[in-house]
């Protein structure tokens, strides 16, 4: 069982570098990306190590890909609009959790959970949120194990706890949500509700494949972690 940790207020206040007060509001946002540019760099290379030990000491892998991005300066913009939080750095890092993501493609469903345990295993990764919408789908279909952790990235003379947004899902999903987001977002089409009725058939039909192809893998033995 994973769990989730508040957070305090001691634990909010190391989210913000000590030298930024004196910074200009563009320095700020730029040392912001570093540090999450660095987090995603980290978290990554644990996954890959991972999944290198994997694809050498296991009969398969129960990571299939990974992938990672920032968010654009766009996308933060318009959240903290969506929920009224005022244009300050300390805003941004205490209330915007996912300007670090990384993405995580794994075969079968019993890999993602089994993913995001070895993940928090790891002594310097603490999950401080999960959002399971694998058990509990989004009104809309969409299906992905998304974990909220705080990466402890050293620097030349200290260390930050920087959060970073990990989504893991099967390869159905991923294939479902990126078809989703492409039709959903076309700028010269409207998106009507027939559309969202139909993919949300679809991701159910994706989800029934996977259970029925994750009872295949359950009589191949293919989950014995």
């Amino acid at each position: 069982m994973i769990e989730i940790n508040e957070f305090d207020e001691e634990e909010d206040e190391i989210y913000l570098p000590q030298t930024i007060d004196y910074l200009d509001i563009e320095k700020q946002y730029r040392q912001l990306m570093f540090m999450h540019e660095a987090a995603i760099e980290q978290v990554t290379a644990k996954l890959n190590i991972l999944k290198g030990e994997f694809q050498f000491s296991n009969d398969r892998n129960p990571i299939s890909s990974i992938c990672s991005r920032i968010k654009s300066k766009e996308s933060i913009v318009y959240k903290m609009q969506k929920k009224g939080l005022p244009f300050t750095i300390s805003a941004l890092m205490e209330n915007i959790h996912d300007i670090a993501g990384v993405r995580v493609i794994c075969p079968f469903i019993e890999d993602v959970y089994y993913v995001a345990r070895m993940l928090a295993r790891q002594p310097d990764i603490e999950i401080l949120e999960v959002k399971d919408y694998i058990r509990d789908p989004k009104e809309n279909g969409y299906r992905s194990l998304h974990l909220i952790v705080s990466d402890n990235v050293m620097f030349s003379n200290t260390s930050r706890g920087v959060t970073v947004e990990i989504q893991i899902r099967t390869i159905a999903m991923d294939f479902w949500a990126s078809t989703e987001h492409q039709l959903r977002y076309k700028k010269d089409k409207e998106f009507s509700k027939a559309a969202h009725d139909t993919l949300k058939h679809c991701a159910e039909l994706m989800a029934e494949a996977d259970r029925e192809i994750q009872d295949l893998a359950g009589d191949f033995d293919l989950n014995q972690w």
